[in-house]
């Protein structure tokens, strides 16, 4: 086992283990978690041992509850960085996480994402780009970035290729959040487990996968990959400028000061 600033790597058996670690108990991201996960997805890739990786959050009570508009640590100093964006910073910000889901996605091994409480915005996004998702009968899911003011971007161009453009629309629009029986029902998710189910359901998986043939499960990957990105790859561009063009409106910097003012007051 290693175990850095933010994530914590086991491997045993042929199986991956990635998990985040040290970001809060809703397992929140920010720059620094981001780059240390998109780095240990790229690592793992060339390892010739590996044939599977499982990829949570640490604890039960999110698997990422999204981007931090909380605090991060950069330099040392306590920032709220997304509400200190701006245009470009932006979108240097939304590509740093594209990255992690490009590294994701690009991983040649089978990523299967262990699903349990909350996984909101980036932390769908980022869920939505590993091969299988396994989720506790409490987890919910949802995109909230237009109650603070910005679109969801990125690979949330995933989703209408995942659960269909009405879904999708009702995700993104409103920003409500759906239960793990929902999702399940919309294709959101794979399986839906009781909690005490999670772990030995994706054990068998990965005993199963580990199993297979790993350049035949190497190729599939590598196609499903390839047919996402005939059709999603110029939303996902696109969608990048305007992330930053929503931080010209003051929208995201009153919606989030709004929300840092309520969570103070509780």
């Amino acid at each position: 086992m290693t175990h850095s600033r933010f994530v914590r790597f086991t491997r045993q058996d042929g199986r991956a283990t990635i998990e985040l670690t040290d970001a809060g108990p809703l397992n929140i991201i920010g720059s620094e978690a981001i780059s240390a996960l998109t780095d240990a997805f790229r690592a793992i890739g060339p390892d010739t041992d590996a044939r599977v990786v499982v990829f949570r959050g640490a604890g039960e009570k999110a698997f990422i509850g999204g981007a931090d508009i909380h605090e991060a640590f950069i330099g040392g100093a306590d920032i709220h960085e997304m509400v200190t964006l701006e245009q470009s910073s932006a979108e240097v910000f939304i590509r740093r996480l594209a990255g992690l889901c490009e590294a994701i996605r690009d991983c040649p091994l089978p990523v299967i994402a262990r699903l349990a409480g909350w996984c909101l915005g980036g932390g769908l996004e980022v869920a939505m780009c590993c091969d299988l998702r396994i989720a506790e009968s409490g987890a919910r899911f949802g995109m909230p970035e237009v109650a603070v003011g910005i679109p969801s971007v990125i690979h949330a161009a995933l989703m209408p290729a995942l659960i269909g453009a009405s879904h999708s629309a009702w995700l993104l629009m409103t920003g409500e959040t759906i239960d793990a029986r929902t999702a399940a029902d919309w294709g959101l998710v794979h399986e839906v487990l009781a909690p005490e189910m999670l772990d030995p359901r994706i054990d068998e998986l990965t005993a199963k996968l580990a199993e297979f043939g790993p350049h035949a499960v190497r190729q599939q990957k590598r196609l499903l990959n390839k047919w996402f990105d005939m059709t999603i790859h110029g939303a996902i561009e696109d969608s990048v400028e305007q992330f930053g063009r929503s931080f010209l409106t003051g929208e995201p910097q009153q919606h989030m000061q709004a929300f840092l003012s309520r969570k103070r007051q509780k």
